[in-house]
């Protein structure tokens, strides 16, 4: 082209212009289309979780939701009925028994695990309701008569009829748990003011004085190892009482730093100042500054006790002085102390833990590798864990990748709206049909804040593979752990009355298969009850396959905000006694 003058003109001289309104019309385009998406379905990335959600759901909207074959899966043997698969006694001889190794998580390889369902005892009757069961079981639920021989003296537990009885005694009050706690809050007065939020009992024996406390407005969780004989943790469980499976051995409990208010250890048998303190130097990390460390039984009043402890009322002296100096050099000072009840309250000024930094002291204060807040399959060392700072909830969701203070704001109203609907949904939810909860992969603790005020706990799982925010939950006084959902829980079968996941396929199912999540859900529900299964609807229909044939009854709804590309599942475990007795 050329000028009126002959000369030749610049080779863009129409294209530019034309080329800068193709742009325009497409940007304009995308703008408007982004608006009518966002309000015709709007997610608001509220937390840590939501944002990977709204990206997965939106890569899932463009193929076909996930179908699979119609499955059924057989039942398991009758001598699987308490399989407890990454603490199974079958396959402790292939571990140490230095430090009580075998007792430790050790999960079967893929090629060994049970794809089968595990069936009930015979005689399985529905769980008594709480508050009821707190002080009775159906023997054939639990039934273990070896505790009830050995432990019937000391008022654990007493067989009548076709019911285990709870008397409230233990090792160190047999006379009952209620005037050994009223003794403790002489003690420590701020379990009646609200600053003892949360506590942990090792060693729980039944659980007893974790029950007791919940009458006093103090959520704990009680811990102690599967055995051949007791099963703890499944009777504290059978009470509707919060338990989990653990010990401390080698590797650290599945909790933050500073989560708890008060740990407690009644005649535990754990030797606190062996391996160089190791055990209690873990306490001292689960252990918020502040805090309480609760111990009676030996050495505490050996003064009094040492005749019926087969020993020496020196060898009792120097145990008690050996911890004392343990305890002092740890940053605990002796709180309180009559009769068999010592408490030593856990420093939080900065004075005795900057005497760590000093040349040969011991424990040393950890180096700044050692994450405080790690807690799976992390192991222990002997050195002090210092928290980076020490913080108040909810402070500490700023050390949560993608936290705010508006992320937490959000996540509590967006609970109440859902809580509000899942009630519609499933009526049972805030009666005494569910007692034992568990929100399979919780952010903030959402779920179970808002149903603080029913008769119920939650567990608040948190993924080990998500955002680290169990430290936000305990910060709220609730309680939690961290688990990997491809692997087996750390509690009995048939120990609660509801589980609830929100996206976990979605967010976790690249890992492992479906199948086995599920069936580890089917191992620890109890017959009855239910499952609330929040997905993209790219998975919830084989959800719904692979729950029909575990012999559940499952039906979808629409979520609260009726969104196509997220369903919910309500579903129901049924009832069923074992015909199967081969093993498998």
């Amino acid at each position: 082209m050329k000028h009126k003058d002959g000369k030749p003109g610049p080779q863009g001289t129409r294209v530019f212009p034309m080329t800068i309104l193709f742009v325009l019309l497409c940007g304009f385009s995308f703008y408007l289309g982004g608006i009518f998406c966002s309000e015709k379905n709007r997610i608001e990335p509220s937390d840590v979780n939501d944002v990977t959600k709204a990206v997965q759901s939106s890569k899932e909207s463009l193929v076909a939701p996930l179908h699979i074959k119609t499955v059924s899966f057989a039942e398991c043997s009758s001598d699987y009925q308490d399989y407890t698969p990454c603490t199974d006694p079958r396959r402790w001889r292939k571990y140490g028994v230095h430090r009580l190794t075998f007792m430790e998580r050790h999960c079967p390889p893929v090629f060994e695990r049970k794809e089968c369902l595990v069936p009930p005892p015979d005689g399985y009757k529905l769980p008594i309701r709480w508050p009821n069961s707190r002080d009775e079981c159906w023997y054939r639920n639990v039934p273990y008569d070896w505790i009830n021989k050995q432990k019937s003296n000391q008022n654990w537990l007493r067989k009548e009829g076709e019911k285990f009885l709870f008397p409230g005694g233990g090792t160190m009050f047999p006379r009952g748990v209620s005037a050994y706690v009223d003794l403790m809050q002489d003690l420590i007065p701020e379990m009646k003011d609200g600053t003892v939020r949360t506590a942990i009992d090792t060693g729980c024996g039944v659980a007893s004085w974790g029950g007791d406390l919940l009458d006093r407005g103090i959520l704990t969780v009680s811990l102690a190892p599967r055995d051949n004989h007791e099963a703890q943790v499944q009777f504290a469980l059978e009470r509707g009482i919060p338990a989990i499976l653990g010990i401390i051995s080698t590797q650290r409990l599945p909790f933050p730093s500073n989560s708890f208010d008060m740990a407690h250890c009644s005649r535990c048998l754990i030797p606190w100042t062996e391996f160089g303190g190791i055990y209690l130097l873990e306490i001292h990390r689960i252990l918020r500054p502040g805090g309480f460390w609760v111990l009676s039984g030996p050495p505490v009043n050996y003064e009094n006790r040492w005749r019926g402890w087969n020993t020496t009322i020196e060898e009792q002296k120097s145990d008690y002085d050996k911890l004392q100096e343990l305890l002092t050099s740890l940053c605990f000072k002796l709180y309180n102390k009559k009769d068999d009840i010592a408490v030593w309250k856990k420093l939080s000024d900065d004075s005795c833990y900057n005497k760590l930094n000093e040349p040969d002291v011991y424990p040393p204060k950890c180096d700044d590798s050692l994450e405080p807040d790690s807690g799976w399959y992390t192991p222990l060392r002997s050195c002090v864990v210092m928290a980076k700072r020490l913080h108040v909830a909810p402070d500490r969701i700023s050390d949560v990748h993608g936290g705010s203070a508006s992320a937490f704001k959000h996540d509590d109203s967006k609970w109440r709206v859902r809580l509000k609907y899942y009630k519609k949904l499933l009526p049972a939810i805030g009666t005494d049909k569910i007692r034992n909860v568990m929100d399979m992969n919780t952010v903030y603790g959402g779920f179970a804040a808002g149903t603080i005020d029913y008769p119920m706990w939650v567990m608040n799982v948190v993924s080990s593979y998500a955002a680290n925010t169990l430290p936000v939950v305990y910060d709220r006084g609730l309680i939690g752990t961290y688990h990997d959902w491809c692997e087996a829980f750390s509690t009995y079968p048939r120990t609660y009355d509801l589980l609830h996941l929100d996206g976990l396929f979605t967010a976790e199912s690249h890992r492992c298969e479906m199948k086995y999540v599920l069936l580890e859900m089917d191992r620890i529900l109890r017959p009855n009850g239910y499952a609330i299964v929040r997905e993209s609807s790219y998975f919830v229909d084989a959800v719904a396959t692979i729950a029909k044939g575990m012999r559940w009854g499952c039906r979808k709804e629409d979520t609260e905000y009726g969104i196509g590309k997220e369903k919910v599942l309500i579903c129901q475990k049924k009832l069923w006694y074992s015909s199967n007795r081969t093993s498998r």
